[in-house]
C-alpha cells in the first residue's frame, strides 16, 4: 500500500494529510469510491452533510478495518442548521451516520444561512431558497462548544471572504484551524493564501482540478485546467499527469488537496500526486493563472459570495 508521505499542522497542534478524498456528488457510488481510496492509502475523507454520502463514508470506513484513530475525518454544517440550537444537532446527525464519536474538522459550509427547516433547501412559492437571518458569528459561537465538548477536535470554514473572516476573527474565542476554498491553478488566490499564513488558518483546496467537472458550466467552453500545457509539461519531467501535477502545485504551497473520484485507477492516480516540485517548477504553474473561479452560487442562494476575492464577478 501505498504510504501518504505530506501532513500540514493545524492550529490546534493536529496533523492533517495533504491528499484528502472528496465525497462530494455520486452518492450512490461513495461507498465503494471510499473503501478504494482507504486501501490507496488515503487517510483524510472530506464530506458535508448536504452531500448525502455521510453513510457511505461511515460504512467503508467500517469495513476497511483501518483504525478510526488513523483516519482525519472532516464533514461541514449546512445552512439550514445555522440557528445556535440546531447547531449541535446537525453534528450529532454527521456523527451517526459517519459512524463515530468525533470529528476532527467540522466547517460552516458557507457564511449565508437559509431560513431554519428539516428540508435543505427550504425554497418558497417561487421556487426561490429562503434565506436566513442568523448571523455566521452565532452560528460559529455554536460550534466552538462542540469543540470544547469534544465533538469536534477542530472547527473551520468554507467559502468565507477576507472581511468575513476579519469580522469572526474578532468575535471568536476559538479561531477557525482551516478554510475550504476554491483554489487550483487557474484560482490561485495568492493574496489571499498569504493573509491565511498570517492567520495561521490552514487552506484545504477544492476543486483542484478547476473546471473538470462538469456541473461548472462557466468551465466548461474552454480547455480543461488538467490538460494546461504548462502542467503536461512539467509533469512529463516527473513521469506524472496534468492532474497530479496540479495536486503537487496545491501541496508545495501548504494546501491540503481533495480530489474526487468513482473510478479506482483515478483514486489511486490522485494519491500519487503526493510529490515534490522544484520551486522553478511551482514558479512556472504560478505563470498561468486566470483568476477564473467556477463555483459561485451567490444568485442561487440569495447571498453575495466572494466579495472583494479574485475571480468575483
Amino acid at each position: 500500500m501505498a504510504s501518504q508521505t505530506t501532513h500540514f499542522t493545524l492550529n490546534t497542534g493536529a496533523k492533517i494529510p495533504a491528499v484528502g478524498f472528496g465525497t462530494w456528488q455520486d452518492k450512490d457510488a461513495q461507498e465503494g469510491a471510499v473503501l478504494s481510496a482507504l486501501k490507496a492509502g488515503y487517510r483524510h475523507i472530506d464530506g458535508a452533510r448536504i452531500y448525502g454520502t455521510e453513510p457511505a463514508v461511515g460504512n467503508a470506513i467500517k469495513q476497511s478495518g483501518i483504525p478510526r484513530s488513523e483516519i482525519f475525518i472532516t464533514t461541514k454544517l449546512w445552512n439550514n442548521s445555522h440557528h445556535p440550537d440546531d447547531v449541535e444537532a446537525a453534528c450529532d446527525a454527521s456523527l451517526k451516520d459517519l459512524g463515530t464519536d468525533y470529528l476532527d474538522l467540522y466547517l460552516m459550509h458557507w457564511p449565508a444561512s437559509f431560513e431554519r427547516s428539516d428540508t435543505f433547501m427550504p425554497r418558497d412559492g417561487d421556487g426561490k431558497i429562503k434565506p436566513g437571518s442568523i448571523d455566521y458569528v452565532d452560528t460559529w459561537k455554536a460550534m466552538e462548544k462542540l469543540q470544547k465538548n469534544g465533538k469536534c477536535k477542530a472547527i473551520g470554514i468554507s467559502n468565507f471572504n477576507q472581511s468575513e473572516i476579519d469580522r469572526l476573527l474578532k468575535e471568536a474565542s476559538i479561531p477557525p484551524a482551516a478554510h475550504q476554498l476554491e483554489l487550483h491553478p487557474y484560482l490561485q488566490q495568492h493574496a489571499f493564501v498569504d493573509y491565511h499564513k498570517s492567520k495561521n488558518i490552514h487552506v484545504t483546496a477544492y476543486s483542484p482540478f478547476g473546471n473538470q467537472n462538469p456541473i461548472y458550466s462557466k468551465g466548461q467552453d474552454m480547455g480543461r485546467l488538467i490538460d494546461d500545457p504548462a502542467l503536461s509539461e512539467v509533469g512529463k519531467k516527473y513521469g506524472k499527469s496534468g492532474a497530479q501535477t496540479a495536486l503537487a502545485w496545491g501541496i508545495a504551497r501548504g494546501h491540503s488537496v481533495i480530489p474526487k473520484s468513482k473510478t479506482e485507477s483515478r483514486i489511486k492516480d490522485n494519491f500519487d500526486g503526493d510529490f515534490k516540485l522544484s520551486s522553478e517548477d511551482v514558479q512556472k504553474i504560478n505563470g498561468i493563472d486566470k483568476k477564473l473561479r467556477f463555483n459561485d452560487p451567490s444568485g442561487n442562494f440569495g447571498y453575495k459570495f466572494y466579495v472583494g476575492l479574485d475571480g468575483k464577478e
